[in-house]
This record gives structure tokens, C-alpha cells and sequence, in this order.
């Protein structure tokens, strides 16, 4: 039987909560990882089926009393939502305090980030790790329930955007989103919420490898019915590469107010800077195990420059009719420049949207025991990129003769989003509760061409052997309108087990750049919305000192655009995707608890399309893993100190959609320790990778250069010390 688990918590040890329990082509090496893999699991998950009952660790916060926003968009109890929610805790966060937000988000299941170079990211939740264009598409990104950037303006490594460094928590949504969510949460969602303002104030200072600084704030002022938080976060690194070194700076003040009236108002303003030296891939087989090579940078000259500002204020209101009512207005503005070093010709792309929106929810509760949900989602945007290539092409004479020197792109694109959603809850008194929900949205572009329409060079000459690659459409109009329902049904088996069932539909317009960012002969892109129909089983439970999750899942896609070896998008792909996730913690006594995570799962090609001469129907999706988890082991001697052992476990995948190439998969340790010296200052000391593997965060294959990596961090330690100051 495969289990799933929403509705139930790790259980606490003290202070710490540890990661929710939510719980064709064969590769022979595929099974030997798979077996260590679920071995691991099993270990962590039976560990808690083979004890009959254990007393609920003291501290341990009751399920009722565990609450998430991403859901519903309101603060809601875990245990009356019907989804695959996960989360990263204050105490998560504070125990990994990363420096890159996968070190975090990796520990929660179903979740894969690879963390390419200094900041940067590919984002995996039930899914392939996908890259190019639109890859981001498939994920919605938040900060408070706010998205990132706009629906059709996404970038792959817009995590850096979100104060994660300072978040109060992460929670995760597996598989499509909510009727509350619409475009971008095809295969999961990815909520950071900061703190509730109060009147905490903290300092923390850590030093790095390699020179590695960083400071973190939080200054808090209670005045009563009106409450400041100011959370601040800087960082400087510079690399183990050559030219790798980044800053970073995230601001975000957030207050809290409860008018006379009764009216409350919750919002504040977030603000990041990014400014970083980019190292690329190190080429050739397994080039990332060579001391001389992994430390190698071909591409000193490149770099990636991004700010971004969101400001938000809710409003929230109880009507005498009992309709609770939220209205969240906010403005969102985003500037990314960066050199494209993964393509021929390394051309600078500099992208830019502001948008306004306005997010307005109500909420009904009924004595029998339903809840009703209704709201409108509105949202305009204005987007401008431009894509210029200062050098000539180096490569084949295909290459050189197709990629000119010049501008490749400059356009403006308007778009308009508008979502009208309904839900509804209802739940007996024999166990049984059921959820409907409905989401209907429309988008619109407005898109207009700065330079010569076609695929010529930026003065209207042609390129040799069949034109230009770069395609620039003339001005147009393009509209997508789709419809999401939800449906998930849910029986409490006993007070502490529970089964659920859910069919849910995610969707995505194509984002700006597929459409108008053409290549070859692509005149128009001709693209339906990203269409994802997901079915989920799981089985739940916690009780005493263990807790469990598992779910099996089956998704099927449509309309999928996938980039292939030689970066050309192929539109119209239909994948498919199924497996199951397991997770676990068991609390063997006082001081040790084990807790883990195994993610199996298989992620398909289901139509003809040839690439590289190669049929791709049947073979795996490049970047998806078949197996991959994590196991943490804790102790706690005494209160004040605690230390965690962590093993992550990645197993092999193809590294390109033929299926001709592959990476094996790594082993990491690490260890984190914690230690509360006073009342007033905590000690910690992170060792990652503590036995100095050689591994790569991320594998590639491309036509133009082979085998690619983005070598993997060795060996490194950071010691903080936090002070709590009044």
C-alpha cells in the first residue's frame, strides 16, 4: 500500500522540528542505488511500524495546533487540509541556516534542487530537474503566498529572490496547486513565509571557507496593536572556482496592525541584491572527479546581476454576515543581467517586468460542519528583454555562420492575468471529509518586436546556410484561457491514521519567452498551455515517538516544451510521470530521533519526436533521477546541545533526452551541531560534505560541448555565533 501524509507533523525533540512526514531503458546501476536507497527508508519508516506506542515527546506541538497559509492562503490547521504539504520549520531552518536554499528544501520529500553555480538553481518537485526558457514554469515560486515574478515572466533561479535566510518557515505543495494557485504550479509550489513581526531582536555573524562572511538580523518593536520586524541578511563568498565569487543582500521589513475598527493589516516590503562572478560547466567525461579540472573556470567573464522588490499589504475582515474577507494589493519590480555562458556566442541578456496585482479571497464556515471559499486573482504586468552577443560564435561553421554578432532580441511584452476560484470543504462525523475546488484563468500578452522581424542579423542581412537562429515575430496578440478542477476525498481511519485520495489538474500559459523568443524556422510558436492531470494515494499516520508518510502518485502531461541537446525548444511533448515518496521519524528515545525521506520515480517521453536522431518515445526525461533521498540522524545529550548527522543519497540519470549519456549519482555527509552556551548565544558549526567527495550538483549533455558539469563544493565548515539581545 502507498501512503501519504498532510495531516501529520514530525514529532519534536525540544526544540527542534525536523522535517513534516508528508510525507524502457534500464541502467543496471539504476537497481543497486534503488535497493540502498529504499533500504534507507525502510529503516527510517518501519523503525516506527515495528513499536506498538511511544508517549509523544514533551514540547511536541499538538497537530491541531500545526498551521500552514500555502494551502488556502489563510493561516489553516495541517490537520483539515487534504494535500501534500511539507514543511521546513523555524528550527529546520535554523539547524541547516543555509547559504543556499537546496541545503534546506533537499531534506522534504519529493523536493530536488541542483544548485549549479553560487546562487543559482533548477528546481525539481515531483518532476524531472528541468532547465531551459520556460522550465520554471512549472513551479510556482512565493514569498508569503505572493509569487516571485509574474506567471509569464519566470526565471529558473528566482529562488534568490526570497529572504529564505530569515523565514519563520518553507512550505512545499507536491503536485499540481490549489484552486487558490493556478499558473506555474504544475508540478508543486514553493512558499517561503517569513515572521509574524514581534519584538525579538538577534544578531548572527558566520565565517566560511575561502573568506566566506555573513550577517543576519532580526530587530522587532511591539507598540501595542502595531508591530515592526526588521530582518536583514548579507553575505559574501568567493567561490572554490576562479572568478565564482558572489554578494548578496536581502532586506524585509514587516509589520502587523489591529485598527479599532477590526480591521487587520499584514504586509511589508522585501529587497534583494545580487551581484555574482559565474564559473560555468567544467566539459569532458566525468571531468568533475579531476582535481585540476573541477577547479577550472572557462567562462571568467561572466557574471549574473539581479534585483528584485515586492510590497504587499493584507487586509483582513470578519463581515456581520460571518464572511471572513482577505485583500492582499501588492507591487512586484524584477531586473536580472546576466551572460547566457551555456550558449555559443555567450550573448548578454538583460530582462525586466513590474507588475501590479491583487489577490482577494472570502471565507465561509457553516455549523455543519462545511467551509465555503471564493475569490479573484488580478494581476498586470509590463515585460521588456534584450538579448545582445558582443563576440563572434566560436564552434562548428554551422554555429559560427548562424549566430551572428549583435542584437538577437528586443522586445516589450503587456500581459493580463485574471483567475476567478471556488472551494469547498465538507466533513462528517464518520471520518470522511471531501474538498472541491475550481480555478478558472486567463491570460493575455501584448507583445511588441523593437527590431526587424525574421531571422536575419540586427541590420537585416541574412546568415548563410539557411539564416539566422535567432527568429524575431512580427507584433501580436496572444491569449490562454484554462480551467483547473480539484477534487480530493479523505477517511480518518482512527484518530492518528488516515487514507486520502486526490485528482487535481495544473496548468501553465507558455511563458513570454517561448513564444516570442523563436529559433530556426519558427515563424510562430505555435503553443497550448502546459496541461498536468495528477492522481495521488497515500496512506498517513503519527502516534507517540514515530510518525509516517508515504504517497504514490501518477501524473500525466501535455503540451510540455523540453529543450533539447542543441538548446532548440520541442514544443508539444506529452511525459508522464509516476512513483512514490516515503518519509519517516522515529524517536528512539530522549536523545536520538532518525528521520528520513526516499523519493522513487519514473519520468517519461510518451510521444514520437526525434532528437539528435534519436526517438525519444519511452526514454527517461534528462535530469530525473529514478532515486534519491535523505537520512538524518539527531542527538541531544543534554538541552542545550544537538547534533545531526546527514546522509544524502543521489542516484543516476540520463543527462540528455536521448538517453546516451548519463552521471552515476553521488553520497554526501554532513554534520550540524548546535550548541546554546547561554540563554543569550548559540554556537553552531555546519561541515558539509564531510568526506570530501567528489561529485557534480549537476550533470548536462550539449550538442556543441559534450559533457558538462557543475562540479560539486568539497569539503567546508561554517561557525556562526547568534546573540539575543533586548
Amino acid at each position: 500500500m502507498f501512503i501519504h501524509q498532510p495531516s501529520y507533523p514530525a514529532l519534536v525533540t525540544n526544540d527542534v522540528t525536523p522535517i513534516k512526514v508528508s510525507g524502457k531503458n534500464n541502467m543496471n546501476s539504476h537497481g543497486k542505488n534503488g535497493r540502498r536507497l529504499l533500504a534507507m527508508s525502510c529503516a527510517a519508516v518501519m523503525a516506527g511500524l515495528s513499536v506498538p506506542s511511544f508517549a509523544q515527546t514533551d514540547g511536541a506541538p499538538a497537530i491541531e495546533e500545526i498551521r500552514v497559509t500555502s494551502f488556502t492562503r489563510r493561516p489553516e490547521a495541517l490537520s483539515g487540509l487534504n494535500g501534500s504539504i511539507a514543511i521546513l520549520s523555524e528550527e529546520d531552518l535554523k539547524l541547516t541556516a543555509h547559504t543556499h536554499i537546496q541545503e534546506s528544501a533537499n531534506r522534504l520529500p519529493g523536493v530536488n534542487i541542483n544548485r549549479n553555480n553560487g546562487q543559482e538553481s533548477l528546481t525539481s518537485i515531483r518532476s524531472p530537474v528541468l532547465s531551459g526558457g520556460g522550465a520554471c514554469g512549472a513551479f510556482l515560486l512565493a514569498e508569503n503566498g505572493i509569487p516571485l515574478r509574474a506567471a509569464g515572466f519566470c526565471n529558473v533561479n528566482e529562488l534568490f529572490d526570497s529572504h529564505s535566510e530569515n523565514a519563520e518557515r518553507i512550505e512545499v505543495i507536491r503536485g499540481p496547486g490549489t484552486a487558490f494557485y493556478g499558473s506555474n504550479a504544475v508540478h508543486g509550489m514553493i512558499n517561503v513565509v517569513l515572521p509574524k513581526p514581534d519584538d525579538r531582536r538577534e544578531l548572527t555573524v558566520e565565517a566560511g571557507p575561502r573568506g566566506t562572511l555573513r550577517g543576519n538580523a532580526r530587530i522587532g518593536f511591539d507598540n501595542g496593536n502595531t508591530k515592526h520586524t526588521l530582518l536583514l541578511n548579507g553575505i559574501s563568498e568567493q567561490g572554490f572556482r576562479p572568478e565564482s565569487g558572489y554578494d548578496q543582500q536581502k532586506l524585509s521589513w514587516l509589520y502587523t496592525s489591529q485598527l479599532d475598527n477590526g480591521v487587520e493589516l499584514d504586509g511589508g516590503i522585501t529587497m534583494t541584491n545580487l551581484n555574482q562572478e559565474t564559473a560555468g560547466y567544467v566539459t569532458g567525461a566525468d571531468s568533475y572527479k579531476d582535481d585540476v579540472l573541477r577547479r577550472q573556470n572557462a567562462n571568467p567573464e561572466a557574471y549574473r546581476n539581479n534585483q528584485s522588490t515586492r510590497v504587499w499589504t493584507s487586509v483582513s475582515y470578519t463581515l456581520n454576515s460571518g464572511w471572513d474577507v482577505i485583500l492582499t494589493p501588492y507591487y512586484r519590480k524584477a531586473d536580472l543581467d546576466f551572460i547566457q555562458h551555456f550558449l555559443p556566442g555567450l550573448p548578454t541578456e538583460q530582462n525586466e517586468h513590474s507588475s501590479v496585482g491583487l489577490q482577494f479571497a472570502s471565507y465561509r464556515d457553516f455549523a455543519d460542519g462545511s467551509k465555503f471559499a471564493a475569490g479573484l486573482d488580478l494581476e498586470f504586468t509590463e515585460g521588456a528583454l534584450l538579448q545582445r552577443q558582443e563576440r563572434p560564435a566560436t564552434g562548428s561553421p554551422l554555429v559560427v555562420a548562424t549566430v551572428p554578432v549583435g542584437k538577437n532580441y528586443d522586445y516589450n511584452v503587456d500581459a493580463i492575468q485574471m483567475a476567478p476560484f471556488v472551494q469547498y470543504q465538507k466533513f462528517w462525523d464518520n471520518g470522511f471529509d471531501i474538498t472541491l475546488g475550481l480555478r478558472f484563468e486567463r491570460m493575455k500578452y501584448d507583445y511588441t518586436n523593437n527590431m526587424l522581424t525574421g531571422r536575419t542579423r540586427e541590420d537585416g542581412t541574412p546568415c548563410p546556410m539557411g539564416g539566422c537562429r535567432y527568429n524575431r515575430p512580427a507584433d501580436r496578440a496572444d491569449t490562454f484561457g484554462n480551467l483547473a478542477p480539484k477534487l480530493g476525498i479523505r477517511y480518518a481511519l482512527n484518530d492518528s491514521h488516515d487514507v486520502q485520495f486526490r485528482i487535481t489538474r495544473g496548468f501553465r500559459p507558455p511563458q513570454a519567452t517561448e513564444l516570442y523568443r523563436l529559433q530556426n524556422n519558427q515563424t510562430v510558436a505555435d503553443l497550448d498551455a502546459v496541461e498536468i492531470d495528477s492522481i495521488e494515494l497515500g496512506l498517513s499516520g503519527a502516534e507517540g515517538a514515530w510518525s509516517y508518510e508515504a504517497v504514490a502518485f501518477y501524473m500525466d502531461k501535455d503540451n510540455e516544451i523540453i529543450t533539447d541537446s542543441n538548446r532548440i525548444n520541442l514544443n508539444n511533448m506529452h511525459t508522464r510521470h509516476k512513483g512514490v515518496e516515503l518519509s519517516g521519524a522515529y524517536d528512539l528515545n530522549d536523545q536520538w530521533r532518525v528521520s528520513g525521506a526516499y523519493n522513487h520515480a519514473r519520468h517519461t517521453y510518451e510521444n514520437d519526436q526525434i532528437s539528435g536522431g534519436v526517438n525519444l518515445n519511452g526514454n527517461d526525461v534528462s535530469s530525473a533521477p529514478r532515486n534519491f533521498g535523505t537520512l538524518q540522524l539527531q542527538w541531544r545529550p543534554m538541552e542545550t546541545l544537538l547534533t545531526e548527522l546527514q546522509w544524502v543519497a543521489m542516484g543516476e540519470y540520463y543527462s540528455n533526452p536521448e538517453n546516451l549519456n548519463q552521471y552515476s549519482g553521488h553520497n554526501l555527509l554532513n554534520l550540524r551541531t548546535r550548541w546554546e552556551a547561554t540563554e543569550s548565544l548559540t554556537l553552531s558549526v555546519n561541515i558539509l560534505n564531510l568526506t570530501d567527495r567528489k561529485y557534480a550538483e549537476r550533470a548536462d549533455w550539449a550538442a556543441f560541448g559534450g559533457d558538462r558539469y557543475f562540479p560539486g563544493e568539497p569539503l567546508r565548515a561554517f561557525v556562526a555565533l547568534n546573540w539575543r539581545f533586548n
